[in-house]
């Protein structure tokens, strides 16, 4: 067991580790599923591994806590009203550079700009307004843990770069299920790893 983990860290020495970031489809793309799949698939296409995966529908309380830094803003009750309107789709993204690649990826935030600047981002082609911007995206690593906590309260960011980080950087030992729509280690190498784990403890 040691032998293999010990190989597979020689194997990705030199690689830059993964980073991972939140990714929310708001409202008004879910509203299209023909737009929310193609948005996915982008994402997809672009080298990002999907970590973690749900639907949800935010209350007003609820969006009013996840954009609380934005609650000064001349535009938060129109942000709050609009995230609570209809259901969303988060994912915890990662791949090396994954908060700067999945913001490029984006486009400018003001949809006016992206449609002219960057019209083949996905706010240059799904977005509708400023508010109605298709896709939000963290901006920091910081705002990376505090926002995956506040929708993935049950994922334990540090454990997942730890252990299984190491794996997905490598790429060779992960499946995607596309009804899920979350990649995933092989259930033989998970098992390894529960069993490399207990060794480490004796």
């Amino acid at each position: 067991m040691r032998l293999t983990a010990t190989l597979r860290q020689f194997s990705n020495i030199g690689k830059p580790k993964f980073e991972l970031t939140l990714a929310i489809l708001k409202p008004d793309l879910c509203r299209n599923p023909d737009h929310t799949l193609a948005v996915k698939t982008i994402i997809l296409n672009n080298g990002f591994y999907f970590i973690r995966s749900k639907s949800t529908h935010l209350s007003p309380f609820d969006a009013q806590k996840f954009y609380e830094e934005h609650k000064e803003k001349f535009f938060f009750t129109r942000l709050v009203t609009f995230m609570s309107s209809g259901p969303i789709s988060v994912h915890i993204l990662a791949k090396e550079n994954a908060i700067r690649d999945w913001r490029r990826l984006q486009g400018p935030t003001k949809v006016y700009k992206a449609q002219h600047e960057e019209p083949d981002s996905i706010r240059g082609r799904y977005g509708l307004t400023d508010t109605r911007n298709a896709t939000h995206g963290s901006d920091s690593p910081v705002s990376a843990l505090r926002e995956i906590g506040f929708f993935f309260p049950e994922f334990r960011s540090e454990q997942w770069l730890k252990e299984e980080e190491p794996l997905f950087r490598e790429g060779k030992q992960i499946e995607f299920d596309s009804e899920e729509w979350v990649h995933r280690i092989k259930p033989i190498v998970t098992e390894q790893l529960f069993s490399q784990s207990i060794w480490l403890r004796k």
